[in-house]
């Protein structure tokens, strides 16, 4: 098997899947599109503006060349964030002279459309280019770390899948593979949303039940729509669905946990964005999860409440107020 990978995108989780790859025994070629983070990054021989301490080894090299990247490897795994996508795609075909296998580790919606990003790459690449998404409860700095972590691979084509998952599993890595793609990108991209709710219920002073019934309810919302997708209702109970939802709502490695918290404490959405200072991917999806829910007709109260604050200026008080005003209703 061939074990070269091409990752694209040079910040916290490009590097990390980077290392995890490198560390299997794959050739590992990253790249990052600022010029002045590609130089530091072949200079210091480490990620010191996000993961800092952990040396790069020899079978993992850097390039700001995506005609290198398209000539190092016909498997490419993405890392950028979700508004830049279909771009990085589009900038990339020129330079590929044969069939290409697209990975992406990416979470979130498109921003232009509000589509699931495994249609981005069927509409750039076509339906027959095979296709995976990985997903789970991972934060970057502890993959980086070898720290021990699970997730998902799911692909519109097995051997696709097994062929990821043999080249990340292994060590304190373990994969999981599975051919529901949507599922998989509901919940990576819809849990970003909830962990912003759920840190604002913790910055305005609220308790751990407060937290839980975010986190179930919110679980709730993310079936419904995923399956209205499409999705398995099966996918949503494991590592893509409930397990991604619980990191992110209750640890503060979560970018989209603490800037909730900068909202629930008083800061505005520019405040806690620099706050912040990296991507924070439940902001788009809120917005693009709020419409979903529209278009079809489903119920996703947090959701909707989340996107007021975002987008129309609702106080965070008020918002979980109109939550809990809400008619009271069976459970099932």
């Amino acid at each position: 098997m061939n074990k070269n990978i091409a990752l694209l995108g040079a910040g916290s989780w490009g590097t990390a899947l980077a290392l995890l790859a490198a560390r299997n025994g794959c050739q590992v070629l990253l790249w990052g599109h600022n010029p002045t983070h590609v130089a530091a990054l072949t200079r210091d021989r480490e990620n010191k503006q996000f993961l800092s301490g952990l040396a790069f080894p020899d079978n993992l090299q850097i390039t700001g060349d995506l005609a290198e990247i398209a000539a190092f490897s016909d498997l490419l795994l993405v890392c950028v964030p979700s508004h830049g996508f279909k771009d990085i795609l589009v900038k990339i075909k020129p330079y590929l002279s044969r069939d290409v296998k697209i990975a992406w580790a990416t979470k979130g919606f498109n921003p232009d459309d509000g589509c699931l990003l495994h249609e981005v790459v069927a509409d750039v690449f076509g339906t027959d280019t095979p296709a995976a998404i990985l997903s789970g409860p991972t934060f970057a700095r502890e993959v980086a770390a070898d720290l021990p972590t699970a997730i998902t691979i799911a692909a519109n084509q097995p051997e696709f899948a097994n062929q990821l998952s043999d080249m990340l599993h292994g060590g304190r890595f373990r994969t999981y593979t599975s051919s529901d793609v949507i599922g998989v990108e509901v919940g990576g991209a819809v849990k970003n949303v909830l962990a912003i709710a759920a840190g604002i219920a913790d910055g305005l002073g609220f308790g751990a039940n407060t937290r839980a019934a975010l986190i179930t309810r919110g679980l709730t919302e993310i079936i419904r729509l995923g399956v209205q997708l499409g999705g398995k209702p099966d996918t949503f109970m494991g590592l893509a669905g409930l397990g991604d939802l619980l990191l992110t709502c209750t640890d503060n490695q979560s970018r989209n946990r603490r800037f909730g918290l900068a909202l629930g404490l008083g800061k505005d959405r520019a405040e806690a964005t620099a706050e912040i200072g990296q991507e924070i991917e439940g902001v788009f999806a809120a917005r693009e999860t709020y419409l979903l829910a529209q278009k079809h007709g489903i119920e996703m109260p947090i959701t909707e409440q989340t996107y007021k604050v975002l987008y129309e200026g609702l106080d965070p008080l008020t918002a979980v107020q109109n939550l809990l005003g809400r008619e009271q209703k069976s459970e099932s």
